[in-house]
């Protein structure tokens, strides 16, 4: 196979990797991002266990779409690869990947618990409650743990009819969470985002525990209005 030099891609995929660390997500070696050539039929992911202060774009591993074979690069990819794998194979509109085990979002997903739609910050990023996957079964943590969290991560979102664009995150139980957008860097900043809104859930139903969800009209006001066809928010691309 005939690998092309992914320099773009990989100075991008590094970039995230580094966004997640400046945002204060990354607690030592945690966590990943990766992004997406389909033209090419390959990822570009972080290798694994490597610190972040020693991370270089040449050092990420291009890895396969197809089957996860290693492709380019010296270092093994990240363990959390077919996780990666199974999201870009189940939806295309995916282009990037981000997993964290950021403290907010963390506390969330060990209580097992979806995060609610709470104010306009969150509808801003996502429609609707960030879902939480069901606790993974022994024989899918003792068999190829990181390709089964992909599948529960997408029997999750196709369980609830969820559009991968408009709901780019998820909480894996117990776990953590994964991110994602049209490319590397979108995957980051959702990260940040959903902990951002993850910590002021927790704040908010600490102040009141009764809160109930934004509503409707709200979430949909601020969602659409930064997505979509009729989106206003910032500037128009020249």
């Amino acid at each position: 196979m005939s690998v092309p030099p992914l320099t773009e891609l990989r100075e991008a995929v590094w970039l995230a990797n580094q966004t997640i660390v400046r945002a204060g997500l990354v607690t030592l070696a945690f966590g990943n991002a990766s992004g997406v050539d389909r033209a090419a039929g390959l990822i570009v992911i972080k290798p694994s266990g490597v610190p972040y202060d020693e991370l270089r774009p040449e050092d990420l591993v291009a890895v396969a779409l197809d089957d996860g074979r290693v492709v380019a690069g010296e270092l093994r990819p990240s363990s959390d690869t077919p996780t990666h794998l199974a999201l870009y194979r189940r939806y295309r509109e995916i282009g990037g990947v981000v997993h964290t085990h950021s403290t907010a979002a963390v506390a969330w997903a060990q209580a097992g618990r979806a995060l609610p739609a709470l104010g306009t910050t969150h509808a801003d990023h996502f429609h609707g409650p960030v879902p939480v996957t069901r606790p993974m079964r022994e024989p899918e943590v003792a068999g190829e743990y990181e390709a089964a969290t992909g599948d529960v991560i997408v029997e999750t979102l196709d369980g609830a009819r969820l559009s991968a664009a408009e709901m780019p995150a998820i909480l894996v139980a117990a776990h953590g969470p994964f991110t994602w957008g049209p490319d590397s860097g979108a995957a980051a900043d959702n990260a940040i985002a959903l902990e951002t809104v993850a910590a002021m859930a927790s704040q908010t139903i600490a102040l009141e525990p009764g809160v109930g969800p934004i509503p409707d009209y709200l979430l949909e006001r601020h969602f659409r209005r930064k997505h979509g066809p009729d989106a206003y928010y910032g500037q128009k691309r020249r």
